[in-house]
């Protein structure tokens, strides 16, 4: 009785169908960093960090920071070493279409006066209380004209490459109230930058 109870496993498992093969796992998806990158994009920092902040989301790279760079977009300034440029803002690398938003509260003022480098159309926002303007160049389309009043959260426009030859970035400048090209400073502690936890 046990020969024949073994001879029949012994068939059965002869005409079984093999076990299926597990799938292969399926690949991990690329990082949404290197599947939103531009291949203009160059960065002349050695700062490989991404940061998020209030003014965009995700986070992203500082391609020049503010400052002597050796970027080759502009001229020589005395105040660098190496015949090298003087950036007056921060670039910020960016999908094209980056959604910009306000972090702080105040007007929007006329862009007449900033010129073509910035794009056909940047944004310029002041800050009566602390005395100061902010601005955003390279931006696609804008939701905010001269005299809108804005606050933390508005939306302002979307992030571009227009006269950006570079790629789609945020410039992000911060001037004196009013003042033109040389009352720029520091802007990263306005832009509130931290790094990606």
């Amino acid at each position: 009785m046990h020969l024949i109870a073994a001879i029949i496993l012994a068939a059965s498992l002869a005409t079984a169908p093999a076990p299926a093969t597990a799938p292969a796992p399926a690949k991990a998806p690329a990082s949404a960093a290197a599947a939103e990158s531009d291949p203009r994009w160059e960065f002349y920092t050695a700062d490989r960090t991404y940061y998020r902040s209030p003014w965009y989301r995700r986070a992203h790279r500082i391609m020049i920071p503010y400052g002597c760079t050796r970027a080759p977009y502009y001229d020589p300034d005395p105040r660098c070493a190496k015949n090298r440029g003087f950036h007056h803002g921060i670039d910020i690398a960016m999908p094209c279409g980056t959604r910009l938003r306000s972090d702080r509260w105040g007007w929007v003022v006329s862009n007449d006066a900033l010129g073509p480098a910035y794009g056909v159309n940047p944004i310029r926002l002041r800050n009566k209380k602390h005395r100061f303007d902010i601005v955003i160049g390279h931006t696609r389309k804008v939701f905010v004209k001269p005299g809108d009043r804005i606050r933390p959260g508005t939306l302002l426009g979307r992030a571009s490459d227009s006269a950006a030859p570079d790629g789609c970035h945020l410039h992000f400048e911060k001037r004196a109230l009013g003042g033109g090209l040389a009352s720029a400073t520091k802007p990263r502690k306005t832009l509130r930058l931290r790094p990606k936890a």
